[in-house]
């Protein structure tokens, strides 16, 4: 019914341009007159219904990268190209609406808002749209159901165990439609019961629904499920493994 559980049609990768090509990608920060680099020429193609894991030790931009490709920091040069937009020429406020159309975020601290149901939580990016009342509570409703919290729906985040709260969260990331899901430790605040659940939903969201998920993980089990491991090392890509 939704496009929130539409799965593309299957195209060859070889057939089709990636969804996000890198080139030559740069971050780096001046503090006290002194540049610290922290991305440093990377390059990276990342195709539609690819489920990218991005590992290294703390501080080597896994998370940086995360963020540009999310469109919520920017390069200091270099170009990040994602369904053929460049989004590193984009102004504030392009970035701003171009993020609510095509990025869906999943967090580690879940960042639901505790007043809120879980409904309401899922349904906040949806208040921006032109979509009526009755389409929006029809596509939370679907996103509720898919990642099995249609019974949960009118209870607060408090009400919650963490493992719901991140399902929450995954269901509000979703509920757009986006193009990419990034990911930023999800399973970081979890037991290990809850945590391999909630890594059985994303595969099943990039197997049977055909989102395209980046994921920063420390953990390798985590990373495990995902289709390539990229590691990053001091700010350059070291390895692109495929997963087995």
């Amino acid at each position: 019914m939704s496009d929130v559980i539409a799965a593309p049609a299957p195209v060859a990768a070889s057939e089709a341009p990636p969804l996000v090509a890198i080139r030559g990608l740069t971050k780096y920060y001046v503090r006290g007159g002194q540049i610290i680099p922290v991305l440093v020429g990377i390059n990276l193609d990342v195709h539609a219904g690819d489920y990218v894991a991005l590992m290294g030790p703390s501080g080597s931009g896994k998370s940086t990268l995360l963020n540009l490709v999310a469109g919520i920091d920017k390069p200091s040069s270099g170009e990040i190209r994602i369904a053929g937009v460049d989004i590193a020429q984009l102004s504030d406020a392009e970035l701003a609406a171009w993020r609510s159309r095509n990025v869906g975020f999943i967090f580690q601290f879940y960042n639901l808002m505790p007043v809120l149901t879980a409904f309401d939580n899922v349904e906040l990016p949806l208040l921006l749209t032109h979509l009526s009342r009755r389409e929006r509570r029809e596509r939370v409703d679907t996103a509720l159901e898919l990642v099995g919290l249609a019974d949960r729906k009118d209870h607060y985040p408090n009400e919650l165990s963490g493992g719901q709260q991140q399902r929450v969260a995954i269901a509000r990331a979703l509920i757009a439609d986006p193009a990419i899901i990034v990911a930023d430790e999800p399973t970081g605040d979890l037991d290990k019961s809850s945590a391999a659940a909630i890594m059985d939903l994303l595969g099943q969201l990039n197997r049977e629904v055909g989102k395209t998920l980046i994921m920063v993980t420390h953990d390798p089990g985590c990373a495990g499920h995902a289709g390539r491991t990229l590691h990053l090392d001091k700010g350059r890509l070291v390895e692109d493994a495929i997963a087995h």
